[in-house]
């Protein structure tokens, strides 16, 4: 059995629900930007984008959820996917 936090709004880790909802509003928009004009550039160019907008945005993906992230916009190339959606981030501090 996992960790309880004794305050329901906060995680074990320490971050408010409304304090990663922010980080993953952000990262989404990060992850639109890139999806919306950069889908047909260069893998490493996307990643780069990517990585970028996160660092300046101020949130982290982690390995797992940016590599799925890429692989969906690398999946817009055939035009019939939609842009991914961001199911975690994490403010940087």
């Amino acid at each position: 059995m996992g960790l309880v936090s004794p305050h329901p709004l906060i995680s074990v880790e320490g971050m408010t629900d409304e304090t990663q909802q922010a980080a993953i509003e952000a990262a989404q928009a990060v992850v639109d930007q890139v999806s919306s004009y950069q889908y047909s550039a260069e893998d490493s160019t996307i990643a780069q984008q990517l990585d970028e907008g996160l660092a300046q945005a101020k949130v982290s993906l982690d390995d797992e959820e940016r590599t799925r992230i890429l692989a969906e916009i690398d999946g817009l190339k055939d035009e019939e996917s939609s842009t991914p959606q961001v199911r975690s981030a994490t403010p940087v501090e």
